[in-house]
């Protein structure tokens, strides 16, 4: 092997070996009550600190939580994490999303995060295939601090809002490209 490859296969099998550790197992899957308790306190937590969330929710036909997403990586990353559908306040299913992405990245951080389904064409889109890829369906507008100042729900007119939370880690930029979300029976 030339010598300028070494240093980049041995990132390569580093970031494999990392990656590894987030991708979800079945056995480890969380249960179905720990899935509900996780995901009704993150939805409290954001909506009580976000004025836009909490009247998103209030015109939502459904609400997808994610308490906590586990994204670590080193050139090659991956995320993973479960949580609840949720429809009229009541949990309506159980998903998982996981995403795969190359690039200039290191480190490992934990957030959450909420997608808010605002009409029925957008939340049966969830379940239509096996797995919903991001970026293949329904609009989605992810509102941050700065986008959050000048939205009302008057202007809402896409067909799914998203929100990050409780970001915690050393690790840059989150986002939904190459995402996929498939639902799944906890125990």
């Amino acid at each position: 092997m030339p010598p300028m490859l070494r240093p980049l296969s041995a990132s390569l099998i580093v970031a494999a070996v990392v990656c590894s550790a987030f991708l979800p197992r079945p056995g480890l899957a969380g249960s179905a009550a720990e899935i509900d308790r996780d995901s009704t306190q993150a939805l409290a937590t954001l909506e009580s600190q976000s004025s836009e969330a909490k009247a998103l929710a209030a015109r939502a036909k459904g609400i997808l939580v994610f308490p906590k997403i586990i994204k670590g990586g080193l050139i090659i990353g991956a995320q993973a994490g479960e949580g609840a559908l949720r429809v009229n306040g009541k949990t309506a299913g159980y998903y998982n999303t996981v995403a795969v992405s190359y690039g200039l990245q290191a480190g490992v951080q934990w957030f959450g995060y909420a997608m808010y389904f605002m009409n029925d064409p957008a939340l049966k889109y969830l379940d239509k295939s096996d797995g919903w890829e991001i970026g293949t369906g329904p609009s989605i507008v992810v509102i941050d601090k700065g986008a959050a100042g000048g939205f009302t729900t008057t202007s809402a007119k896409d067909d799914i809002y998203v929100f990050f939370f409780e970001q915690e880690g050393l690790m840059a930029g989150l986002g939904l490209q190459g995402t996929k979300i498939t639902k799944i029976k906890p125990d």
